[in-house]
């Protein structure tokens, strides 16, 4: 009770009002003490400055005796605490221009650290919201030409039925409806699904139920899920919506159930409609038919590899058993969140790794004021020590100064970063958004917290061991004896060229990583198109099947659709096609050369119906033959245009592929088309995808009720894009019309474009404050270096040294150091592009107009830097320096 009752009162002593009152009696008290075995010393004959030094020694040091006595009335280590606390606070407030300055940077530093990571873990680290997610595989099948390709409802059957290693397996495709509403048609983004493929994601209904397993049979009932956003959008969150039919494509469909309002599926990420597959169309009956991908359910305790050789095994049987179909074509398996984030992975780690230097570069400069200021204070440590302050006092100090930097410092970055955030997804376009749902769960949560908290804790370690591994007390008291400004501290002047050095070596990485970006992003945004996009508009057309079913009915509508937009103002051409350019590689179909050797391979080719003046419109180049006329319909021989890759793979050695026929694997006489031309390549996939081989089919021959409307306009075609839809529903209100858009605007804002522009910019941004933090580092090194030289430099005039000379000392110092750096950050750059590169376009890692110009653009602003305190050191006056001294 008693050493609970004196725990007690040192604690309240801590928090005493008379605190100080005791504080200002004890030292009144200690000083007479001191003051008597002063006076004894005299009267013992000793002088004066002997006589207090003995005083001190025989009361072991006043600050020692000052911590005993406050340690009889307090807590120490909160004394302590609250000591160090207050001490730093009133050091950085007499010093305002560094504690500024270190918190500035530090918050730089850990804002773009913070805001980039919560990126990536929303991305890469927050688990999918899926349930037991990492069970969830990404199951497709492979070829030659695709790594990842879509796989047949048959295929599926088999693979379903076969594997050993899955509890579910399920498949998915996109679709669409016009949907009837009160307004009148509206097009509407659907999923297509197997009956099972919401137990297997872990999903259920919020409302109604999920599909049965006889709703994926042929025949049965049509039924609908509805996404909670279509739910309350389109039938006002209405309970009583479980229930009713809406008639989507002309047809009635049974909603059955409702989707809870978090549920995503990033590969389909606009769909409002959920639709059981139904195995009753042409493309479910062919083996050869491959529009699907598939999700599946790990067995427990069954890795990724045991199911990746598994499905290839049944898929190598496939092969044998239907070699037609299925010949070179596996299986492939890979977790789900491959699929969803595998796109963004490189970017982010790219970032991710660039706001990581940054922060190195904003550690490293922020300790290197931390050694000038240690520098300034050797005096005064020393003092402390030779009074009585033990080593352990001193280290606590120095703690709680960089405790106080980083909390003010993290405290700012926290803010910083979560305006970062802000901004960062404002500037996401939709359609790139809208395949990054992870997006909605970018912020500051508490992992994100939990990392801000340990970079914190780490910068605030390497802060305080700074000073006190440069600062070695064996050193402190010989502090006392170095009386001369002139001596220019070697030891620190080593360490901090040597802080310097990385600073710059990190800023040549940032920066020519950022040079590399650019450049990829240039390359990316000027990539050869093989048509003229601007002053190109577009707008996507569904007509309803019930009504265009028939093909004469779709010619007829293609036709009027032209007719009308072209008669629009400011219209000089209209042309159709089933898939616009720069989109993707797919919708492919096999082909065979009739006389060509076949040993039953496959020739993946991408496939397009397009109209008479679809290639007149977009501006493609024709290299041979003719161009499709409106008379190539149905009651003419079929007639095909090809690309040029396709014409020199197929028709190598300058053969004409004018008047060559082109079918189906079987060449069957339905699939028989004659060449009459040849266009340029046209970039029908993503702009950083490779060209594959296309063939083109005019739409009078092979029309569609769903086509994309291209127009050239000799005036803005943001000012034709209200006028697109509204000729399109003059032709018929039940059309549906959406997607409007200048061509200009889909390339920009592709995902491809956009990641590369925001990896550009990111990098751009830190490299400028790396190259920034960098260069007043150096000028830092080099005006301290001068300061404590100034007796030298003095010394070195007087006897005659010219001003050149004093410029060139300092000078050939700093360049040094940057070349050093300079040289350092080349080769670090090399080797992170090397890593890197899947994030490049068309640049080489070693790209040397871009390592020049960065080792050109730091050396200028290095010796620019240097240029200033070499000036001041020149201009040194040898009499006021020796004076000064």
């Amino acid at each position: 009770m008693k050493t609970l009752r004196a725990s007690l009162l040192r604690l309240a002593g801590l928090f005493s009002r008379n605190a100080r009152r005791r504080d200002a009696d004890f030292a009144a008290e200690i000083e007479s003490h001191l003051q008597l075995h002063i006076d004894d010393n005299l009267r013992a004959g000793m002088d004066p400055v002997e006589a207090r030094r003995m005083a001190l020694v025989t009361l072991n040091g006043l600050e020692a005796t000052r911590e005993a006595y406050r340690d009889q009335g307090t807590v120490p280590i909160l004394e302590h605490l609250s000591q160090d606390v207050r001490f730093a606070i009133r050091h950085l407030r007499k010093n305002p221009g560094f504690a500024c300055a270190a918190i500035l940077v530090l918050a730089l530093g850990i804002s773009a650290s913070v805001s980039i990571f919560s990126f990536v873990d929303a991305a890469l680290i927050k688990p999918l919201p899926f349930r037991d997610p990492n069970r969830l595989m990404d199951v497709t099948g492979s070829v030659e030409s695709m790594r990842r390709s879509n796989i047949s409802y048959l295929d599926y059957i088999d693979w379903r039925e076969k594997n050993e290693v899955f509890q579910s397996l399920d498949v998915y495709t996109g679709n669409g409806f016009l949907m009837r509403t009160a307004s009148g048609m509206e097009p509407v983004t659907a999923g297509q699904v197997s009956h099972g493929f919401f137990r297997t994601l872990g999903v259920s209904p919020i409302l109604g139920r999920d599909f049965s397993e006889i709703e994926d049979k042929a025949g049965a009932q049509k039924v609908v899920m509805l996404s909670h956003i279509a739910w309350t959008k389109r039938f006002g969150g209405r309970p009583e919506a479980v229930g009713e039919v809406a008639t989507l494509g002309g047809m009635p469909y049974v909603i059955i159930g409702v989707l809870p309002p978090e549920f995503q599926f990033a590969p389909n990420p606009h769909a409002e409609l959920w639709t059981a597959i139904k195995p009753d169309g042409g493309c479910e009956r062919r083996r050869s038919c491959h529009n699907m991908d598939g999700v599946a359910r790990l067995k427990d305790g069954v890795p990724v590899e045991t199911a990746r050789a598994n499905m290839a095994t049944i898929a190598k049987q496939l092969e044998i058993q239907y070699p037609d179909s299925n010949r070179g074509r596996t299986a492939t398996v890979a977790p789900l969140t491959d699929l969803i984030s595998g796109a963004t992975r490189p970017i982010l780690l790219a970032l991710f790794g660039g706001a990581a230097l940054l922060l190195l570069i904003a550690c490293v400069n922020v300790a290197s004021l931390l050694l000038v200021r240690s520098e300034s204070r050797r005096r005064e440590m020393a003092v402390r020590t030779a009074l009585g302050a033990s080593g352990l006092r001193l280290v606590s100090q120095f703690l709680t100064e960089a405790v106080v930097l980083i909390a003010v410092g993290s405290a700012l970055g926290l803010l910083g970063a979560n305006g970062a955030i802000r901004v960062l997804v404002a500037s996401i376009p939709n359609n790139v958004a809208a395949f990054v749902p992870f997006l909605k769960d970018v912020g500051l949560n508490p992992r994100v917290l939990l990392f801000a908290t340990a970079v914190s804790v780490l910068i605030g370690i390497l802060l305080a061991l700074t000073p006190i591994v440069h600062a070695s007390f064996s050193k402190l008291l010989a502090g006392l004896a170095e009386g001369s400004r002139g001596s220019a501290g070697v030891a620190w002047r080593r360490l901090d060229s040597k802080l310097v050095v990385a600073e710059l070596a990190i800023a040549v990485v940032l920066l020519v990583g950022a040079g590399l970006l650019g450049k990829s992003l240039s390359n990316l945004l000027n990539v050869e198109l093989g048509f003229q996009p601007a002053q190109l508009a577009t707008i996507s057309v569904a007509a309803p099947q019930i009504s265009y079913g028939k093909s004469e009915q779709q010619v007829a509508l293609g036709r009027k659709l032209v007719e009308n937009i072209a008669a629009l103002p400011g219209v000089e051409a209209v042309g159709l096609a089933t898939q616009l350019p720069v989109t993707y590689n797919g919708n492919t179909t096999w082909i065979r050369i009739k006389g060509k050797p076949y040993n039953g391979e496959h020739h993946e080719t991408n496939e397009r119906d397009v109209s008479s003046d679809y290639f007149k419109t977009i501006g493609a180049k024709l290299v041979a033959g003719r161009y499709f006329t409106e008379d190539d319909d149905a009651t003419k021989p079929a007639v095909t245009l090809i690309n040029q890759t396709l014409a020199r793979k197929h028709f190598p050695g300058g053969e004409n592929p004018i008047g060559q026929q082109i079918g189906d694997t079987t060449l069957s006489a339905k699939s028989m088309r004659t060449v009459v031309g040849v266009v340029a390549d046209i970039k029908e996939g993503a702009l950083d995808s490779e060209i594959w081989p296309a063939i083109y089919h005019p739409l009078n021959q092979d029309p569609a009720n769903f086509v994309s409307v291209v127009v050239r306009t000799a005036q803005s075609p943001i000012s034709l894009l209200p006028l697109l839809g509204k000729t399109a529903r003059q032709i018929d209100s039940d059309l549906g019309a959406f997607g409007e858009a200048t061509f200009a605007d889909l390339i920009d804002n592709s995902q491809t474009a956009f990641l590369h522009r925001f990896a550009a910019w990111l990098v751009g941004g830190f490299a400028a404050l790396a190259l920034l933090l960098s260069v007043v580092g150096l000028y830092g090194v080099v005006a301290y270096s001068v300061s404590q030289r100034t007796r030298e430099i003095g010394v070195r005039m007087a006897l005659g040294a010219q001003s050149a000379s004093v410029y060139r000392l300092i000078l050939e110092e700093a360049g040094w150091l940057a070349t050093l750096g300079i040289a350092i950050g080349l080769l670090m750059s090399i080797a992170f592009a090397t890593i890197g590169r899947s994030v490049l376009f068309g640049v080489s890692t070693w790209d040397l107009p871009t390592l020049a110009a960065v080792a050109l653009l730091l050396g200028v602003a290095a010796l620019l830097a240097s240029y200033v305190p070499a000036r001041r050191a020149a201009a040194v006056n040898p009499v006021e320096a020796l004076r000064a001294e």
